[in-house]
């Protein structure tokens, strides 16, 4: 059985090309190209996936040389599926490390089905995992997961049941407002406003007002990157001192350095792990090398994209030198990685553990606030 272990960590280019093998001839040689959005809005959470998944490379195993090449998709639909076409096209791969946006995955699943290719993603919309196609992989909880533990911490934890439920538009942000919607249901909690915004919005005072006028004790949150933080920001400037209890976008360090500490005060977020914080050794490990390399604080997206990168290479070194293997040791492999123990639960989702994190006001690093796994991340 696999198991990860951190090391050193070197410098990565933009096309990855990764020779560890004594002896090149008995290489097991593959290509896993980086399909992800590195301009448009989502280009914070691509950046994140991109770097994770670089790190990983750079742990290849001894005996299997990788090459991997970097793909923009664009943060659109078309330009996903073009990108990944493109890069399947290009060389022979035996995987493909993807986007993050669920909009994208969904227009880049026909295409793995195509080429039949795993797909390495950190995607959670429930979707990707739910829709017949053997090629998903998911390294991060599916929302139909992590949403409990989002709705959990908010009726259980808080003991808030006035709640002002926003989404955002895009595929992502409308299937983790429903599974929001359906959790507080069964939690006995009806929200007391329900509204969603367009995910390139700046002007966030009309929702605002609305909450205001809703009588809320508390703001829920699912949105990618931008939306949230500028509700977030503006909610602050205009007097509302709500909890604010967002997805994970927030935590990335992209989106936390724009905001003073104080500004953060009484703000949570749901994420697969919080790697900033430092929990464990090996994590502590990992997140300095991370900060060291690329300047910044690390997020629960680049490592659960570096340890979905680092599993299959470990299974590629295993013997899974074929597409076809690698699907296969997933499903069989339990793997621990830095995060947690990935496990598939036959469907492809890897990943089965959620934390809560909590701002202080006096940093931008967040602390632990709650834990779920296993039956916790289920509602009945």
């Amino acid at each position: 059985m696999p198991v990860s272990r951190f090391s050193g960590l070197v410098g990565s280019t933009c096309v990855l090309v990764i020779a560890l093998a004594s002896s090149s001839a008995l290489a097991i040689d593959v290509s896993i190209p980086i399909v992800m959005p590195i301009t448009g809005f989502m280009s914070v959470e691509g950046g994140a996936q991109r770097n994770g998944a670089s790190m990983a490379l750079e742990r290849t195993p001894a005996n299997v040389k990788v090459h991997s090449e970097i793909y923009d998709t664009g943060t659109s639909a078309t330009g996903a599926a073009a990108a990944l076409d493109k890069a399947l096209s290009a060389r022979p791969a035996i995987a493909a490390a993807i986007s993050i946006f669920g909009t994208e995955v969904v227009a880049m699943m026909p295409v793995a089905k195509e080429f039949r290719v795993p797909m390495l993603t950190i995607s959670g919309l429930s979707r990707v995992t739910e829709s017949d196609n053997p090629y998903m992989f998911r390294f991060l909880p599916n929302d139909r997961e992590i949403k409990v533990a989002h709705a959990r911490y908010v009726v259980e934890k808080l003991n808030k049941k006035k709640i002002a439920l926003v989404g955002d538009l895009t595929a992502y942000g409308q299937g983790g407002f429903k599974l929001l919607q359906e959790y507080f249901g069964k939690l006995g909690v009806k929200p007391v406003l329900e509204d969603s915004v367009a995910p390139d919005a700046k002007d966030m005072s009309p929702l605002l007002r609305k909450v205001r006028d809703s009588g809320a004790d508390v703001i829920v949150i699912h949105t990618v990157a931008q939306p949230m933080a500028l509700i977030v920001k503006q909610a602050r400037v205009a007097g509302i001192d709500l909890p604010i209890v967002n997805g994970s976008s927030i935590v990335e360090p992209h989106i936390t350095s724009l905001f003073e500490p104080k500004e953060l005060a009484n703000v949570c977020a749901e994420t697969p792990s919080v790697p900033e914080a430092r929990a464990t050794p090996e994590m502590k490990a990992w997140a300095d090398a991370y900060k060291a390399k690329f300047g910044l604080e690390p997020d629960g997206l680049a490592l659960g994209q570096y340890d979905g990168v680092t599993m299959a290479l470990a299974l590629i070194g295993a013997g899974a030198d074929t597409p076809e293997k690698l699907i296969a040791a997933f499903h069989r492999t339990t793997y621990k990685g830095v995060a947690m123990t990935y496990k598939s639960n036959g469907k492809g989702d890897m990943s089965h553990d959620a934390d809560i994190v909590c701002w202080n006001g006096t940093s931008r690093i967040p602390s632990q606030a709650a834990h779920y796994a296993g039956e916790e991340m289920i509602l009945k």
